[in-house]
């Protein structure tokens, strides 16, 4: 592992609101700073510091096209995040059963007509 990777992870470059909106704005295409920083209101050398963080996260990768660095995303680091949240989503699921059952038991004790359900 090289020394840039080891600075930050996927968890500490997605914490911040910054970097999430970067990474919002990257998705759909490349751009260059001058670019990303016209969506922000700081400097270029505060938005090249978030990209930097994401660039070591490999969340971000760089190309050079001439005189210009190009930004876009890379959405594979993310599968750590989403492997880790998927881990905790059982809790929730129990929790929106457990939910569930006390209001449908409580609208029974009061004899409260059930809601319509809803279809997805």
């Amino acid at each position: 592992m090289n020394s840039s990777a080891a600075k930050h992870d996927v968890f500490q470059a997605i914490a911040d609101p910054t970097r999430r909106e970067l990474l919002h704005l990257l998705v759909e295409q490349e751009m260059s700073v001058t670019t990303i920083s016209g969506h922000f209101p700081m400097s270029r050398t505060a938005v090249s510091k978030h990209l930097r963080v994401l660039s070591e996260a490999g969340l971000v990768k760089e190309q050079k096209v001439g005189r210009e660095t190009r930004y876009r995303m890379q959405p594979e680091p993310l599968l750590e995040l989403k492997d880790w949240l998927s881990y905790y989503e059982r809790f929730w699921e129990n929790k929106i059963q457990a939910l569930k059952r006390f209001v449908e038991e409580d609208r029974s004790e009061n004899n409260v007509p059930a809601m319509p359900r809803i279809v997805d």
